[in-house]
C-alpha cells in the first residue's frame, strides 16, 4: 500500500454521501449536476455494472465452530484455529444490512449423505441433530468450509442458499447487482475418520449450473453470454463495449467460480468463452474468457487498478484470517476500498464484540457508491444504493 493510496482510502472512508442538488438533467456531465429527484436515473443511465463499489462478506454462510471441536483444533493446529474463529449471520440478514457480495463454498454430493456425520462431532462425543442429518442426506451440492471440522453453515444445501437469495432479490427489485463467488472444494479428509470430498470435475460443475438454473431464471442473472453478446470473446466484449448499464443490472445476480486453473478448465471444457455457462470464472487477463478476476492481496494493488481501468470486474478482500480485526489494523481495508475493486469482501461488516474497534463498511451507511477509480470526477463516493 502506498502512502497516496492510504490517503485516498482514508478520504473515501471518511466521506458521507451527500444529497445532490441542482436541476434534473439526465444529460448532465456528472452526477453532481443531477437533482435529488433524478440522481438514481442519471446513474442507471450513465454508469455500468463495473462503475460501482460495494462491500460484501467472505464465507458468507459460515457459522462458529462448536467449542469442543475448536478446542481440539487449538491444540492440534493453533494457527488454523486462529484464522477460523469468525462467523456470519443468516444470508437474508446480511443482504438486509447491505452486503452485495456473498461467498459460498461448495462440496459435491450427488448421492447425498457424504457429509451427514462430521468426524469432528464423533471425536468430541457429540452427534448431529436430526434436521442436520436429514438435510445433508439429500442428494445435491452442499455448502461448507472444511468437512468434518468447520462444517457449520446457515444454509446446508446450495439450492437452499440460492432460494434465500432469490426470495430476497425479488423483494428488493432495485438492489445493486449481487456477486456470488464460489470456491469448489475437493480436499482430502482433515482428521481421522473424516471423509474426502469428491473431485470437482465437469459433471460437478454441470450440477452447479443446473442448481442455479432451478432457482434463478436467466432474466434474473447476468451471464457470460449476455455480456459477450455478438463479440467473438467475453474479454473483447468487456474491454470494448463494457458491462451492462447499472439500470439493466439492478435486481440481478451474477455468479463467479473463484478457483485455480485446473478447476476453471473443468468448468470451461472446450468452450472458448464460456458459451452456455451461467458463471464467470477467475482467470488471467489474457484469456478469452476474462471478465472477472479475484485479486485478494495487498501486493495485487497495481494490478487491481489496471484491471479496473481496463474494464474487468474485480473482487478483493479487506481482511483475512481474523488478523486485521484482532489488531484493529485498517491498512488493508483502506487500500481495498481505494483500489477500484468493485466488490470488497470482509468478515466484519459489523465488529466482533471481542475486537470491537474493527469493521469494514462504506461511509454513511451506503450499500454501494460510485467507484473511486472508474468515476473519479463524475460521481466518486456518491451513493448508488443508500
Amino acid at each position: 500500500m502506498t502512502p497516496a493510496g492510504a490517503s485516498t482510502a482514508a478520504g473515501l472512508y471518511a466521506l458521507v454521501a451527500a444529497s445532490m442538488a441542482g436541476a434534473c438533467d439526465l444529460h448532465a456531465a456528472d452526477a453532481g449536476k443531477a437533482g435529488p429527484g433524478c440522481a438514481q436515473a442519471w446513474m442507471d443511465r450513465n454508469l455500468r455494472l463495473n462503475d460501482i463499489l460495494t462491500v460484501g462478506t467472505h464465507n458468507s454462510y459460515k457459522q462458529a465452530i462448536p467449542p469442543p471441536i475448536m478446542g481440539l483444533l487449538r491444540a492440534a493446529a493453533p494457527k488454523s484455529a486462529f484464522g477460523l474463529d469468525y462467523h456470519h449471520g443468516p444470508l437474508a440478514d446480511q443482504l438486509d444490512d447491505g452486503a452485495r457480495a456473498l461467498e459460498l463454498d461448495l462440496a459435491y454430493d450427488p448421492q447425498g449423505g457424504r457429509f451427514a456425520h462430521p468426524a469432528g462431532l464423533k471425536l468430541t462425543s457429540q452427534a448431529p441433530d436430526d434436521a442436520y442429518v436429514a438435510a445433508m442426506s439429500r442428494p445435491g451440492l452442499k455448502v461448507l468450509h472444511v468437512q468434518d471440522v468447520d462444517f457449520g453453515t446457515s444454509c446446508l444445501a446450495f439450492v437452499d442458499c440460492l432460494r434465500i437469495i432469490r426470495a430476497w432479490s425479488l423483494a428488493h427489485p432495485r438492489h445493486t447487482p449481487i456477486l456470488i463467488t464460489m470456491n469448489t472444494n475437493d480436499e482430502k479428509a482433515h482428521m481421522p475418520g473424516g471423509v474426502d470430498e469428491l473431485p470437482f470435475d465437469t459433471s460437478a460443475y454441470d450440477a452447479v449450473d443446473a442448481e442455479i438454473a432451478s432457482v434463478f431464471p436467466k432474466a434474473a442473472l447476468i451471464t457470460p453470454d449476455q455480456v459477450r453478446g455478438r463479440y467473438p470473446t467475453l474479454r473483447e466484449a468487456v474491454l470494448r463495449r463494457g458491462w451492462p448499464t447499472l439500470g439493466a443490472a439492478r435486481g440481478k445476480v451474477l455468479f463467479a467460480v473463484d478457483e485455480e486453473p485446473p478447476h476453471i478448465a473443468a468448468y470451461r471444457g472446450a468452450r472458448h468463452s464460456l458459451e452456455g455457462r451461467l458463471m464467470f470464472v477467475n482467470t488471467d487477463e489474457a484469456s478469452p474468457a476474462s471478465a472477472y478476476i479475484t485479486l485478494n492481496e495487498t501486493s495485487d494493488l497495481p494490478r487491481i487498478a489496471a484491471d479496473v481501468k481496463a474494464g474487468l470486474l474485480v473482487r478483493t478482500r479487506a481482511d483475512a484470517d481474523t488478523v486485521e480485526a484482532r489488531a484493529n489494523d485498517t491498512r488493508r481495508r483502506d487500500a481495498a476500498l481505494a483500489s477500484g475493486a468493485q466488490y470488497v469482501s470482509t468478515d466484519y461488516r459489523h465488529p466482533d464484540p471481542r475486537w470491537p474497534a474493527y469493521e469494514a463498511r462504506l461511509p454513511g451507511g451506503a450499500v454501494a457508491v460510485c467507484n473511486p477509480v472508474r468515476q473519479p470526477e463524475r460521481c466518486a463516493g456518491l451513493a448508488i444504493e443508500p
